[in-house]
């Protein structure tokens, strides 16, 4: 079984629509559960839930609140009542395509060995016990306009966009799949840990990083992750998301949450986050410098911001 779980903290105007696009995947239902965590929201996300579940009353789904504030605990909440052996996260401010929970279904069944054909008899594919995770392509769709500032490399900080091409393959060394679209086995969890309480956000808080601790912890130990191009997750980004504020304050959140992972590890660690940061810096000027001959002075500017921004939280704190 799989099951689909949502975490959720003040999205009452898009949670609705979430649960609808699972509800609407071609996937037998009997085959999936969708698990809805409630991270003490203040609008009427349990309207919008108590909506969903009379409209669409043969989908099982399960409603549970997490009084401990923090997408981390929101998640390690939603692994702790899942029934399902695949655990497939999903955003609350977002919606995925028909083909959604079978892609992952058909992707693990057939590296667990167990892929039949569609005349229902086995085709014996080869178990890669190895293969414990994965992930699909973030597309961003915008209420307004993208700004004149986005580029490809401030579109995948601001929108989460993720876009590996058309091709199944294992992610590339030092990625991973996004935490708004990432399937894992559930035995993932026994072996690693529970998603750190002390990283992601909180809140309104933009601390993030507990995907990136765990995708590390599961690296050291061999595991591998796939990129799906066929799950795909449609990211609503709004009008808040790209304005100064949020920028900076998105920016600043990720060098706090570098400074905080790497330095719970240990200093040595902290220290080499420091030493890419200036590799970083390298390539930002660079880029800039690209931006600036083409006369796009506004990417430029916003990268240099982003990797100051960035910089600041990793020495501050």
């Amino acid at each position: 079984m799989i099951s689909a779980i949502v975490c959720t903290y003040n999205r009452d105007k898009y949670i609705y629509n979430v649960l609808q696009s699972i509800a609407l995947n071609d996937y037998p239902r009997n085959l999936y559960e969708i698990v809805l965590v409630n991270n003490n929201s203040t609008d009427r996300t349990q309207d919008e839930c108590q909506r969903f579940q009379a409209d669409y009353p043969d989908v099982q789904f399960h409603y549970y609140v997490e009084t401990n504030q923090g997408l981390s605990h929101a998640r390690n909440c939603g692994i702790r009542h899942a029934q399902g052996d695949l655990l497939v996260y999903v955003d609350d401010d977002a919606t995925v395509n028909t083909q959604y929970l079978r892609t992952y279904a058909d992707f693990f069944a057939r590296k667990a060995g167990c892929e039949q054909h569609p005349d229902g008899t086995p085709s014996h594919s080869p178990a890669d016990p190895l293969a414990v995770a994965a992930g699909g392509p973030i597309l961003p769709v915008y209420e307004t306009q993208e700004p004149d500032w986005m580029s490809h490399y401030t579109r995948q900080l601001i929108t989460g966009k993720l876009y590996l091409g058309d091709k199944e393959k294992e992610f590339p060394h030092g990625a991973f799949p996004g935490g708004g679209n990432a399937c894992y086995r559930k035995s993932v969890f026994d072996s690693v840990g529970l998603f750190n309480v002390e990283l992601g956000r909180k809140g309104n808080s933009l601390i993030g990083a507990e995907e990136k601790d765990l995708f590390d912890k599961m690296t050291t130990r061999g595991m591998k992750f796939y990129y799906l191009p066929n799950a795909i997750l449609y990211h609503i980004i709004p009008e808040k998301k790209l304005t100064n504020d949020y920028f900076r304050r998105l920016t600043y959140s990720i060098g706090v949450s570098e400074r905080y992972r790497t330095r719970q590890i240990s200093q040595k660690k902290y220290l080499n986050r420091l030493w890419k940061e200036c590799i970083k810096w390298g390539g930002t000027l660079v880029l800039w410098l690209s931006f600036a001959l083409k006369g796009q002075f506004a990417k430029g500017n916003k990268l240099v911001a982003f990797r100051a921004n960035v910089t600041r939280g990793l020495l501050k704190g």
